[in-house]
């Protein structure tokens, strides 16, 4: 570095804009909660348009991938009750009806009656459907790579660990579910 001359700090972005805008408008508030939340919101905007661009690609609606993810989680044979769905999914009963007959229709899933329970049904991934969101995932994955380029393996790390202590006390007050994917 030469001497006299400061290195270059961190890029900035709007956000700074915004924080410094609200100080001196607002110096009696301490708006570090922006510093951070509104990150945060502007990268859900930036993963959501990711994701839609993938399920898109993929012929899948959000919807359509977070059933089909959750019964290729489960492991082989790939199956679950729809209550299981509905606790993975976070939907109505009437919701998820409606859903499995979609992605029954398109030859995704299959329905049968549950051995275990006559009066249940089991609903089993397709080679197809299997096929769809393996191939979904792989291209999802490869895009939040993309959006989580400017981190090192170690800081993506410890962000994952930050955000884990944030969202922690709000899932504990939640019914048990598991991630979108």
């Amino acid at each position: 570095m030469l001497a006299g001359v400061a290195a270059p700090g961190p890029e900035r972005d709007e956000v700074d804009r915004l924080v410094e805008a609200w100080r001196r408008e607002r110096p009696d508030l301490d708006v570090t909660p922006l510093a951070v939340l509104s990150r945060v919101s502007r990268l859900a905007v930036h993963l959501d348009r990711a994701r839609q661009q993938t399920f898109t690609e993929h012929g899948l609606q959000l919807w359509e991938f977070d059933v089909l993810a959750a019964l290729r989680r489960a492991g082989h044979p790939y199956e679950l009750s729809p209550g299981q769905l509905l606790t993975q999914t976070l939907v109505t009963s009437g919701t998820m009806t409606n859903r499995i007959d979609r992605l029954e229709q398109r030859g995704l899933v299959t329905r049968r009656p549950d051995p275990q329970d006559r009066r249940g049904v089991v609903v089993t991934l397709t080679e197809s459907g299997r096929a769809k969101v393996d191939t979904a995932l792989a291209d999802l994955l490869g895009q939040e790579d993309g959006i989580l380029e400017a981190l090192e393996p170690a800081d993506r790390d410890l962000l994952a660990e930050l955000l884990r202590r944030i969202t922690a006390r709000f899932e504990r007050s939640e019914p048990d579910r598991s991630a979108s994917r």
